[in-house]
């Protein structure tokens, strides 16, 4: 028996007049809030865009500056066959002086002609690459400048975002504190609704008013009777059209 009294008196009219004014405290406060974070504007969206266009300069920049090494390391490569071929013409030289016939003769010759056209074509590659790395100096030069004026401009940024943040620090950290008062008291599964509501709605607004027989969100009608209970607090009804939670006009009276 005492658990039907419970059971019964959770829909009575004066549990769901309870239930409709903690959801309309709770957005009350959330409507609250959502001014303090308008104040704030687009910056925290500029400030993490900065962020994100940094480290992807920032990646650009590593990847330049390993292009630059991979040059180097080439220029180092041809220079030791450059080394290398100097030493063999050096080493053919003095064999050449020793040849028996023309034939030792002529393959000492082909060797010599094919290591002075490997030291052009490492001249010319280590010319190549010279260039390139000039290039690409100029390149991470203007990335490293970039990044100056953006981290600049992010620190600006992130200046006016804390200037508005400390501002509103004390403000927005009692609506917090109220928030999670309200949430209490209300059954869970209301406030899931009341969030998922919230998700979908483009101005926040999950708990509307009553406005002349219509829903306070989307002005969809809503029938007599169901206007009447919602008046009545006999009912806790949600917006056929919106599905936005509906509260009497006098709600905050």
């Amino acid at each position: 028996m005492a658990k039907t009294k419970t059971k019964e008196s959770s829909y009575s009219s004066a549990a769901i007049s309870v239930k409709l004014e903690s959801l309309y405290q709770l957005q009350t406060i959330d409507s609250k809030i959502d001014k303090l974070k308008i104040l704030r504007g687009e910056l925290p969206l500029e400030v993490s865009d900065l962020e994100s266009e940094i480290e992807k300069l920032n990646d650009r920049l590593s990847n330049q500056v390993t292009i630059e090494e991979e040059f180097k390391n080439s220029i180092n490569d041809q220079e030791q066959k450059i080394k290398d071929a100097t030493a063999l013409i050096e080493k053919y030289n003095s064999q050449q002086m020793k040849v028996r016939n023309n034939r030792e003769f002529n393959a000492i010759n082909k060797e010599l002609e094919f290591q002075a056209l490997e030291i052009e074509l490492a001249k010319k590659k280590i010319k190549n690459s010279d260039v390139e790395i000039t290039e690409n100096g100029d390149k991470i030069k203007l990335i490293k400048a970039k990044i100056r004026e953006r981290k600049k401009h992010l620190k600006n940024k992130k200046s006016q975002l804390s200037d508005i943040i400390k501002s509103t620090e004390k403000e927005e950290d009692q609506l917090l504190s109220k928030r999670k008062k309200a949430e209490k008291s209300i059954d869970s599964s209301l406030v899931d609704a009341y969030s998922s509501i919230r998700l979908s709605s483009k101005n926040g607004l999950s708990v509307v008013k009553i406005d002349r027989d219509a829903c306070g969100g989307c002005f969809n009608s809503v029938t007599a009777q169901h206007s009447l209970n919602i008046r009545l607090r006999k009912e806790i009804y949600f917006c056929e059209n919106c599905g936005r939670i509906l509260v009497p006009e006098d709600i905050d009276a």
